[in-house]
């Protein structure tokens, strides 16, 4: 039943709702779960099944999920890539715009897809202490009343790496001062696994999975029923933590008709490589007859582990079938792999390249820091959670709210409608993907070596392009960089980061402010009551600067650090060397004054010996006396 509290959310709704797509999640623990075949875990469900149940809504719909917190610890949940038209309170990101859901408590997110203008390929997961590692992620499918292309069928394709042990344990470990070169936790093994709409494919018939996870297919156990002569579109995610995929099918074509909910102009790939977060839709034509089933392959790109176990295999595959009773036909091993250029390609609805009016640079580092964990960091800040969240800080602040220093040092204030070019420099050796939320940007530079004075490597901005790509999350190969134009439309806060989830962990990302007063504007009653009752019963102010402060500059209390180990001499060295070179040089006179003859004459010498040898004689004739008395 519609309750009372969810009609006062779409009244409040600045938008005219055609529709509401509702749902109810229960976050709950689920024990047992087996997808890999290989070991029993617990992991983080809804309604107390895993994986969670796909989401499928039509573009004429807001979407409205009601969460519910069965867990022993607060938790959120982030539809991503979704812009929220400025009511980014709805966005998921704990710290930045909510405290998180306490146990026991709902928390309703409201999703205006019907006014956002998007469709596409997205997915829904935890923002909160890691969890989507453990399981707590789903497909987000919007569906327009008119595709840009035909096709008879689609599916959607999961990939995803999977831990056999908890992120909280691993977390534990890999922030450690004894891992000081950062080595990331390496999955345990690679899932593949199929969606139609709201519903999982369920196991090749006759197979016999974990009965936990019996109703979903997973990898071997997993087929796509092709239909010869047929066309399909696939709609891959990487729900990844950690592992990029190179995915492709033997036997058939690919052509990428979507990235990141954006529509482009058909584009022939033999495989894909796609990062974590990142969406890729294809058309693939089936073949004309069905003599032969054929393998797919999601290969994990392992150039960033620190090490392969040798019982990790990362060629994960399944099936298309045809026929049921044929056999796979397996091509075997690619010899090399390629990379996608998504610079190349080209959206179906051209959007000019607007004139930038500032230019943001983020400069990626790994480092050791001073209190000997690995951390990463933009500009050698490590980022650290406000005390408040950042929406909160914006809509509370006042005129203060456009004091950047009051949101904390890894925060970036953008004034409204700015035109901003985000420069990305990687100085890492690996390739990190970027996701900033409630936008998409253009992509509208790469370098090869952001570095270099050579053209070809590091080439300059080209100004007034017609049509260039746009998406949500990028990745930037080690040493490059890539630059991304964002119109600052969309008030709030929203944060940059990057979508490897160890690397967010250790302090990789920023903040945006974006156009505070217009947020405060846009808020009036707006903002449900119950984000402030949830803060409030997890013990975080809901108002004030990052440390909940009335003050713009008082940030006392606010955690900071670590910090780079600075190089050179600091003032205890100095202090200890200091008085090593005075006793070195105290040492040094005093040998060189023996050396020039200083001290007693002869004569004195001479006496004093004959002092000692007298007063030698006078404690015998002592001792003596005293035996004799005995």
């Amino acid at each position: 039943m519609f309750s009372l509290h969810c009609l006062h959310l779409l009244t409040l709704s600045t938008c005219a709702l055609a529709g509401v797509h509702e749902l109810w999640w229960n976050i709950t623990y689920v024990q047992n779960a087996n997808p890999d075949g290989l070991f029993d875990r617990r992991v983080i469900g809804v309604n107390g099944s895993w994986p969670p149940p796909p989401i499928s809504v039509d573009t004429t719909d807001a979407l409205l999920l009601h969460v519910t917190n069965a867990l022993d610890l607060p938790t959120t949940l982030h539809h991503h890539g979704m812009f929220f038209n400025s009511t980014s309170w709805m966005d998921g990101a704990a710290s930045v715009t909510q405290c998180g859901i306490p146990p026991g408590q709902t928390f309703d997110y409201l999703v205006p897809i019907d006014s956002s203008g998007q469709h596409g390929t997205y997915w829904a997961h935890a923002h909160a202490s890691g969890q989507y590692v453990d399981g707590l992620r789903t497909p987000l499918i919007l569906h327009p009343s008119n595709e840009t292309y035909h096709y008879d069928e689609e599916f959607t394709v999961v990939l995803g790496d999977w831990y056999h042990t908890e992120h909280a344990i691993l977390l534990k470990d890999f922030i450690n001062i004894a891992n000081p070169g950062g080595a990331e936790p390496v999955p345990d093994s690679g899932l593949i696994y199929f969606a139609q709409n709201s519903t999982y494919l369920p196991p090749i018939p006759g197979r016999s999975p974990a009965p936990v996870t019996s109703a979903v297919g997973f990898n071997e156990n997993s087929t796509l029923p092709f239909v010869p002569g047929r066309s399909y579109r696939l709609r891959v995610i990487n729900v990844s933590a950690f592992s990029a995929f190179y995915f492709w099918i033997d036997g058939h074509d690919m052509r990428i008709i979507e990235a990141d909910g954006t529509d482009v102009q058909e584009s022939p790939v033999d495989m894909l490589s796609i990062a974590t977060a990142q969406r890729y839709s294809v058309l693939v034509q089936a073949r004309n007859d069905s003599s032969s089933n054929w393998m797919i392959h999601a290969n994990m790109d392992t150039t960033m582990f620190d090490k392969v176990p040798s019982t990790l295999n990362t060629n994960i595959t399944s099936s298309v079938t045809y026929s049921p009773g044929q056999s796979i036909t397996d091509l075997g091993p690619v010899a090399n792999y390629s990379n996608i250029n998504d610079f190349a390609l080209v959206p179906t609805i051209p959007i000019p390249q607007p004139p930038a009016s500032r230019t943001v640079e983020l400069e990626v580092a790994f480092d050791t820091m001073n209190d000997g964990t690995n951390r990463a960091m933009f500009n050698g800040v490590v980022y650290n959670p406000p005390l408040v969240p950042a929406i909160m800080s914006a809509l509370t602040l006042g005129s203060n709210a456009t004091v950047q220093e009051a949101y904390g040092p890894y925060s970036i204030l953008l004034d409204h409608l700015d035109v901003v070019d985000i420069v990305i420099k990687n100085s890492d050796v690996g390739q990190h993907p970027f996701h900033l939320h409630g936008h998409q940007f253009q992509i509208v530079n790469r370098a090869q070596q952001y570095t270099s004075t050579d053209p070809s490597l590091n080439p300059p901005v080209v100004e007034d392009q017609v049509n260039p790509m746009r998406r949500d999350t990028v990745a930037v190969p080690g040493g490059g960089s890539v630059t991304l134009r964002v119109v600052a439309d969309n008030p709030g806060a929203w944060l940059l980061h990057c979508h490897i989830e160890w690397h967010l962990e250790s302090g990789l990302a920023v903040h945006f402010i974006e156009a505070p007063l217009q947020a405060q504007e846009r808020a009036v009653g707006q903002v449900p009551s119950f984000m402030y009752e949830q803060c409030a019963a997890l013990g975080t102010p809901d108002s004030g600067n990052a440390a909940g402060h009335a003050s713009a500059t008082d940030l006392s209390g606010l955690p900071l650090g670590p910090y780079q180990q600075k190089l050179g001499w600091l003032p205890k060295g100095i202090l200890a060397m200091t008085g090593c070179v005075l006793t070195a040089v105290i040492g040094m006179l005093t040998v060189a004054w023996y050396s020039m003859g200083a001290g007693d004459s002869d004569e004195e010498m001479e006496q004093e010996a004959r002092r000692r040898m007298e007063t030698k004689e006078k404690r015998g004739r002592l001792f003596g006396l005293l035996k004799k008395t005995t």
